[in-house]
């Protein structure tokens, strides 16, 4: 029997059963569809951690004085990361490094909406907003000059500026003092990534220059040091470079922690890979609970068509071409059933992504080959069964079949 014939038989003969085809088909759409959506979730998840991670900086490390051996004071202060261990940074890593900076900070008093509040400050250079992913919404950021030359410029985050001020614009140009100082205001900035206030900065901070912070603390403390890397192949080996630069400045007794983001991106992949592993496996048991229903179907299926199987047989079908054909409509079952289901997959993500402007949605191409693959798989395995009971008749047995 050619391959079209059989074809066209099997169309026939679901096309006779139209509702108890669909229900068939129905496990397998509902389980392709799980697939993609699920693998389209748990990408997009993973790269929105990833996004949310590397948006705090980008190659970036971080280094602040942990603790000493020798607690007294004096030598705690000598201890501390300063201003001078920032130029040696700068000075050994040269252009290995895109920039490094570092962050000390305070508490001022400041009327915001007729309430005396404590608002952060902290004081950093012009490589700051660089390392730290920073926005500029009005104005301009920190220069060089404004450092060397110690003015007296602040920057305010957009929710500080909008309390004091109405808005971002009208705060450029305005005063605000800290420690009795008066600042005027050159800029408005935010994260471009919330760190919701596990970093240095918060929602209500004001960004000034270092030089000038150091005239507003009691001893001069870099809490923490960043060191942006030129490339994120180079962030392991400049780890341990900062850590030598730093340990062999101050006393052997001092210890400083040293870290980067690596080991961070390298856990939320690994867990997203995980979650994604686990989803597909949820969704796979969902086409397997499909191909049982297909097998199932398939061998009521040949219980109701004995007598049809034993007039093909007694008019030449040989069981191969019985085998074929009830074969093929388990597999023809599977493959509408998948293809309809990795449709309404992809109905969703794409729908979104007309919908909503500035959202990518990942679809993974593999996932859909890996479905559709799957469909084919289930229809030939559990079809076999029935196919070969069918295939396996007494012509005269399923003559007298009523």
């Amino acid at each position: 029997m050619f391959l079209t014939e059989a074809l066209s038989f099997s169309v026939n003969a679901l096309r006779a059963n139209k509702f108890r085809t669909f229900l068939t088909a129905l496990g397998l759409v509902i389980g392709n569809s799980s697939v993609i959506w699920v693998v389209t979730i748990s990408l997009t998840s993973r790269d929105y951690i990833l996004e949310q991670i590397q948006g705090v900086g980008s190659n970036m490390i971080w280094a602040y004085y942990e603790a000493g051996n020798q607690p007294s004071t004096a030598q705690v202060a000598a201890d501390f990361l300063k201003l001078t261990d920032i130029e040696a940074v700068r000075r050994q890593l040269g252009n290995r490094v895109v920039a490094v900076t570092g962050v000390m900070q305070t508490y001022t008093s400041m009327v915001v909406n007729g309430r005396e509040r404590d608002i952060q400050a902290n004081g950093s250079d012009e490589q700051y907003p660089k390392v730290r992913n920073l926005v500029l919404l009005a104005g301009r950021f920190l220069d060089s000059s404004d450092v060397a030359l110690r003015q007296k410029v602040a920057l305010v985050t957009e929710r500080l500026a909008r309390r004091l001020f109405g808005s971002q614009p009208a705060a450029i140009g305005q005063s605000v003092k800290i420690h009795g100082l008066q600042f005027t205001v050159i800029g408005t900035f935010k994260e471009k990534v919330s760190s919701f206030g596990l970093s240095e900065l918060s929602g209500e901070s004001i960004l000034i220059p270092i030089t000038v912070m150091t005239y507003f603390v009691p001893v001069e403390r870099v809490d923490p040091m960043y060191v942006q890397a030129r490339r994120a192949a180079d962030v392991p080996a400049l780890t341990s470079e900062v850590r030598g630069v730093l340990e062999s400045r101050h006393r052997p007794g001092a210890r400083y922690l040293v870290d980067n983001l690596t080991a961070i991106l390298d856990a939320a992949e690994k867990i997203a890979l995980v979650m994604t592993l686990v989803l597909i496996m949820v969704s796979a048991i969902a086409l397997v609970i499909s191909g049982i229903g297909i097998m199932n179907i398939m061998l009521v299926t040949v219980t109701e068509r004995t007598r049809e199987i034993g007039v093909r047989m007694a008019v030449g079908a040989a069981r191969r071409d019985i085998l074929e054909q009830f074969l093929l409509e388990a597999v023809l079952i599977s493959v509408v059933g998948g293809a309809a289901g990795i449709l309404i997959g992809l109905a969703l993500p794409l729908g979104v992504r007309l919908l909503v402007d500035n959202l990518a949605i990942p679809i993974s191409p593999l996932s859909i080959f890996t479905a559709f693959a799957v469909s084919c798989i289930v229809g030939l395995i559990f079809g076999l069964l029935p196919a070969s009971r069918a295939a396996r008749l007494n012509p005269t047995d399923a003559l007298r079949y009523e």
